[in-house]
């Protein structure tokens, strides 16, 4: 791909990177999903024994949280494998569920509408499945891009249809002009962003919330608001219960919403893959005849468990749920503080940022409208010179990945996203080196 001649002079073997490389099958690694490029690392690391700074994958790199662990094994004792849990959930995680939104979001959701998912990508799944089958004259939802790149991919899958835009350059009042555009045309039945945003670590304001809560009411459009990174925008503490500030959430501004909470990256238990779908007591108790379609009922949320959801698994992990409704219930309580464990993401990022910052690179998304970027979960980095997937094959002969951005919705084909969380602050020293030789290596870029 690269189209200056390469320096061979690398940390990582030449000939072993171009060797697994090619056994990839891989065409165009700029173009890869994030699986395919951790397999291509994981298969060099095996050939060359050289470990990577591996920035490709969001995986926590906390130990779980005790309370939850604790909590499950007692509940495995218990007996709980040996049965099937209710579509809906156990009741003390549900309920745990509307007292965390309420303690940390300042929002009223029954109960019925907290529904543990087996990750909050089933939750993304379960609500694009349901919510296109509500209006026979909408058939498009709208992706406030940059995005994660499986939540595109599910769409597809589904052979629905979306519509996207970079919301980079409309930030602030800009967003309001920019929404109407694409609500006006009549066929958006739902949109869909993160906050803090996956992968540029933007972070929307009450002031845009309220633009996207407005518009979404005027227009009849349902707002799916992904938040993974819940309470890991640094710059602000959100981590007490029942005190303000509280996370900035779509829930304060518009009726028919869907949260999409993850306990991977706040509470670090990605293995047991339980999330949390929070539909609003609006949308939940909603009743629209174009569903008898498909379901049994007219009922949103009738539909939403008993259809989609009962279809795709009949249920989320049993002993899983208690694990998450332990961990709910000190955090509510305000026993345990998520806060002071996660931060360590955003300690990492300030010292990688200025790493590579040193070595030629530069910040992408490097504002907040008007003020720096939080230092969390994520980054993007560009090089003078490279594009992404330029600078992505480039990175693999010296032990480093990431993910292009072009793969997430972006409009900045130069920038690679990168991720703090696997990365041990011991190899803060390899990744200094490794940036250095590559600097070298490409002056001309600088």
């Amino acid at each position: 791909m690269l189209k200056r001649e390469r320096c061979k002079d690398t940390p990582i073997n030449y000939e072993i990177v171009n060797r697994e490389l090619l056994a990839s099958g891989i065409n165009n690694i700029g173009k890869a999903s994030i699986r395919e490029i951790k397999r291509l690392i994981d298969n060099i690391e095996k050939a060359t024994g050289d470990k990577f700074i591996r920035m490709e994958m969001g995986i926590p790199g906390l130990h779980a949280v005790e309370y939850g662990i604790n909590a499950e094994i007692e509940a495995l004792k218990n007996g709980v494998a040996a049965i099937y849990p209710d579509i809906d959930g156990i009741d003390i995680l549900k309920s745990e569920i509307s007292r965390f939104v309420k303690l940390f979001l300042d929002i009223d959701v029954n109960k019925a509408g907290c529904i543990p998912t087996v990750g909050s990508l089933q939750g993304s799944f379960a609500s694009f499945m349901t919510v296109n089958r509500l209006y026979p004259d909408r058939d498009t939802i709208l992706l406030i891009n940059p995005g994660f790149p499986v939540h595109a991919q599910q769409i597809k899958i589904l052979g629905q249809k979306y519509t996207a835009f970079d919301v980079y350059e409309y930030r602030g009042n800009k967003l309001r002009a920019k929404l109407e555009k694409y609500f006006e045309q009549g066929n958006i039945h739902s949109l869909l962003y993160s906050n803090p945003n996956n992968p540029a670590w933007i972070c929307f304001t009450h002031d845009e919330l309220k633009i996207i809560g407005e518009l979404a009411s005027k227009y009849g459009v349902i707002v799916m608001e992904d938040l993974a990174y819940i309470g890991m925008d640094f710059r602000k503490d959100y981590s007490k219960p029942g005190i303000p500030p509280f996370q900035p959430t779509i829930g304060k501004y518009t009726d028919k919403y869907i949260l999409l909470i993850s306990s991977s990256k706040a509470f670090s238990y990605a293995g047991q893959r339980i999330g949390m779908l929070v539909i609003s007591d609006e949308l939940f108790n909603y009743n629209n005849d174009n569903l008898l379609k498909y379901y049994s009922s007219n009922n949103f949320g009738n539909c939403m468990l008993f259809g989609t959801l009962y279809s795709l698994s009949g249920g989320t992990a049993h002993s899983a749920q208690y694990g998450l409704a332990a961990i709910l219930k000190s955090v509510n309580d305000g026993i345990y503080n998520y806060r002071n464990e996660v931060i360590e993401y955003g300690r990492k990022a300030a010292i990688m940022k200025k790493i590579f910052s040193d070595n030629g690179f530069k910040i992408v998304y490097d504002k907040d409208i008007d003020i720096p970027i939080a230092d969390g979960f994520y980054f993007t980095i560009s090089y003078p010179g490279f594009t992404g997937e330029e600078l992505l094959e480039e990175f693999l002969f010296y032990g480093i990945s990431a993910i292009s951005l072009s793969i997430t919705g972006s409009d900045r084909n130069e920038g690679l996203r990168a991720c703090v969380s696997l990365v041990d602050r011991k190899q803060f020293p390899d990744l200094e080196k490794r940036l250095k030789k590559f600097h070298n290596n490409y002056p001309i870029c600088y």
